[in-house]
């Protein structure tokens, strides 16, 4: 399953809070999609995912905002 997050305007701490939150309910092996555009979402969100045991497969950036594609693992 494939999931999207859009946390615009939200800045640190909620867009690693959020995500975290979503990927807690989300089942292993889905895809969470996370939008953000708090200039510190990128570093934070992938140093998160690494933490907590879960893959970062993607980030791409557009604009002012970047989507961080983290697949949840355990």
């Amino acid at each position: 399953m494939q999931i999207e997050l859009d946390l615009r305007g939200l800045y640190c701490p909620m867009p690693v809070l959020r995500t975290r939150e979503e990927v807690a309910k989300a089942n292993i092996g889905d895809l969470i999609i996370v939008i953000a555009d708090d200039p510190a979402a990128e570093e934070d969100l992938k140093r998160w995912a690494k933490r907590a045991g879960h893959e970062v497969v993607n980030v791409k950036r557009e604009g002012d905002a970047v989507s961080v594609s983290i697949k949840k693992l355990v």
